[in-house]
């Protein structure tokens, strides 16, 4: 009797509904303005703000207005609600549905442009469910880094708390500020301290082979395919790893008997929902696919064979973009959302699609792909703040709240953009990444492309099958891709630091560093805008 007792308190909790009519208030209007200024932060300065933590700011300010209506805002769930409907609309208008409609402006294509914003809708909200379906499954276990998920949600358990981790993170948070103002990579290294150390020690490597092979060799690796080339045999390399492991963690569930496989790993999301989650969302993205085409009516223009090819690639490349850049997300804190949708579309362009075509292709794989890694990191604040799975069904319940507010962020910034993105533009603010793409969309088939992409997906391939566990490929290549190499410095040094110090000295400091470099990177943007 009193172990049915304890039992029953364990799995006793509070349903805390994302509906209340002061959440939904609330955090709706904070949504709008998240989504404007993201907007607008994304089209000046090229760049998407780091909402998450901004949303925690703001949830635990109100929550401090001395007044009965913003009592319950005390909660560290109903924070955590009203940052997650923040985030995911300043998400989805800067890096989804903004980066879309602005490679169409580009090109000239502007009566594509709403239909283009509608097809994104359909991609978000879906990916939106699907990251919701597929957090704390064998392949996207809640238990993995997340880094950013958590350094928001010690933020808001500093808030609630105070004492002495109040004072950790708000001495990581000056720090951060003033490290950013001197351009140092604080935030990156406060990632180290929270990310898997292995996965982060080779973003570090390719972040120096990118950042120094010029000035030691002579030899720009900017200029050529190298890194695409590394992106495409580790992502293909990582994507079939994936469904090997769902494939295994689904049998392995079906074969298990007394007890199975995700209670044995603390999983709330066992193997066999997870295949059929992937299989879902495939044939998912085929219809949005075909819906999107069909809006912006591409079909007029392509021979049937091609329409088929267009839509299989464009639900494969969905659903490969998620899971990919996911599980970089996952283990290190950063997601190649560029990196990958460039490498879809590069290869849609080689299929010989025409350049509309591959624009509505990149446009929907943009929407899709990164606001993977931006739920996976709200849903492990939650997993956090909901006490890590003690209680399955509290976390299962909240986990479902998430992600019915986030589907209304991110409906939310693709409203925005709706609304406010001809006005944008026309004020000459594009993002910079939609200039690339459009202009990749329009080169046309070169084989000697496809051959160096082709050559250099080998050593890729390879790399990502030596570090499978820690999608070092995959990392390696992403630093690669990207031309900062002081960042590359910060990473490696705080790898070496922790190894030698370890965490404990870094323990909600490293939290701070990211905030602090989140809301200073954010203000300044901010004010960037306007000048």
């Amino acid at each position: 009797m009193e172990d049915k007792k304890e039992k029953d308190e364990k799995n006793t909790f509070i349903k805390i509904r994302f509906s209340e009519p002061a959440t939904i208030i609330f955090g709706t209007v904070l949504a709008f303005l998240s989504g404007i200024i993201c907007m607008q932060i994304m089209g000046k300065v090229g760049v998407s703000a780091n909402t998450s933590i901004l949303g925690a700011v703001f949830a635990m300010l109100v929550s401090k207005i001395p007044m009965s209506m913003f009592q319950n805002f005390k909660s560290l769930e109903r924070q955590n609600y009203i940052q997650t409907i923040v985030s995911g609309a300043g998400f989805s208008a800067a890096n989804c549905a903004f980066v879309a409609v602005a490679i169409l402006f580009v090109m000239g294509e502007t009566k594509a442009i709403l239909p283009m914003a509608v097809g994104c809708i359909f991609g978000t909200v879906f990916s939106v469910y699907t990251v919701g379906e597929l957090f704390d499954s064998p392949i996207f276990p809640a238990k993995e880094a997340w880094a950013p998920g958590v350094a928001t949600a010690e933020v808001l358990e500093a808030g609630d708390e105070g004492g002495d981790k109040a004072k950790r993170v708000i001495q990581g948070i000056v720090v951060g500020i003033v490290g950013s103002i001197f351009k140092l990579p604080v935030g990156a290294v406060g990632i180290v301290f929270i990310a898997n150390i292995v996965s982060m020690l080779a973003l570090g490597i390719g972040l120096l082979i990118r950042g120094y092979c010029m000035p030691l060799t002579g030899f720009d690796i900017g200029t050529t395919n190298i890194p695409q080339g590394f992106m495409v045999g580790a992502g293909l390399i990582a994507l079939l790893q994936s469904v090997v492991s769902i494939y295994q963690s689904s049998s392995a569930s079906k074969k298990s008997k007394s007890a199975d496989t995700q209670a044995q790993e603390n999983l709330t999301v066992p193997g066999s929902k997870t295949k059929k989650t992937v299989i879902t969302a495939l044939a998912a993205h085929v219809g949005g696919g075909i819906f999107a085409g069909v809006l912006c009516g591409l079909f007029t223009e392509m021979s049937p064979a091609k329409i088929v090819l267009w839509v299989i690639w464009t639900a494969f490349a969905s659903v490969a973009s998620m899971i990919i850049i996911g599980k970089a997300a996952m283990y290190s804190g950063w997601f190649p959302g560029f990196a990958v949708t460039t490498i879809f579309m590069t290869i849609g362009v080689l299929m010989g699609f025409p350049p509309i075509a591959v624009a509505v292709l990149t446009g929907y794989i943009s929407s899709v792909g990164p606001c993977f890694a931006d739920m996976g990191y709200d849903l492990k604040t939650g997993w956090i703040i909901r006490g890590k799975s003690k209680n399955p069904e509290h976390e299962v319940y909240g986990r479902k709240q998430q992600v019915f507010i986030e589907m209304l962020g991110a409906f939310i910034g693709i409203i925005v953009v709706i609304l406010f993105a001809d006005m944008t533009m026309k004020d000459g603010l594009i993002p910079a990444t939609s200039t690339v793409f459009a202009t990749t969309a329009q080169m046309g088939s070169n084989m000697a492309l496809l051959k160096e992409l082709a050559i250099w997906a080998v050593p890729g391939a390879v790399i990502q099958i030596i570090g499978r566990k820690y999608m070092f490929g995959v990392l390696l290549a992403t630093g690669l891709l990207i031309n900062n190499p002081i960042y590359g410095i910060g990473v490696v040094i705080a790898v070496i630091m922790r190894k030698i110090i370890g965490d404990e000295f870094m323990n909600c400091r490293d939290a701070g560093l990211i905030a602090g470099d989140g809301l200073f990177s954010f203000f300044s943007s901010l004010i960037k805008m306007f000048v």
